[in-house]
């Protein structure tokens, strides 16, 4: 009975007193963003996901959190713009391609230029390590160490190894940007 009365409890706070949270999805291309972001909307994965161009805005509601979600393109050309999507939000999620070794010294390279941008100051940071499905891929720890991530001390960083494919971790993933909202 006590689960039955938590449960319309929960449902009626959702009707009054739902969060919001503006997230912002960058990395190399080709890492998982914008997997990341069909899982999460609509818990779909499909390997014909086609290139983001510039970026893609999307808003999902996950339980009582409305996400508003900015998929930045991770081409060179466009790393330039991150910063520009990432101002103002309540985290930021740097997508990388774990199993993809050769493109983590660059992935480091452009995380560590975009959070050096003063309008970032303090902004929470999340980096997934897409793709541990497959053999070989850079585990946390490895990730934490090549990524630099130990040595970020001017605002909250997280690392999780998660595959859009299975899913892995992304109920943690969900939890942890839900915390962000407002």
């Amino acid at each position: 009975m006590a689960g039955l009365f938590s449960s319309f409890f929960e449902w009626i706070s959702s009707l009054f007193f739902s969060k919001s949270a503006e997230i912002c999805i960058v990395g190399l291309q080709a890492s998982g963003k914008t997997s990341f972001v069909n899982v999460i909307s609509n818990g779909q994965w499909s390997e014909d996901v086609v290139p983001t161009v510039s970026f893609n805005l999307r808003k999902v509601k996950k339980g009582s959190v409305v996400f508003k979600i900015w998929d930045v393109a991770g081409q060179p050309k466009f790393r330039s713009m991150w910063q520009r999507y990432c101002a103002g939000v309540d985290a930021v999620v740097f997508v990388v391609d774990s199993h993809d070794r050769a493109k983590l010294e660059t992935a480091q390279f452009e995380l560590h230029s975009l959070l050096q941008q003063g309008s970032l100051t303090g902004v929470p940071l999340l980096v997934l390590g897409n793709k541990n499905d497959l053999a070989g891929h850079a585990t946390v720890d490895e990730l934490i160490q090549i990524l630099q991530l130990d040595t970020i001390r001017s605002r909250p960083v997280s690392c999780y190894s998660c595959s859009m494919k299975s899913r892995h971790n992304l109920n943690i993933v969900m939890q942890w940007l839900s915390e962000r909202g407002h």
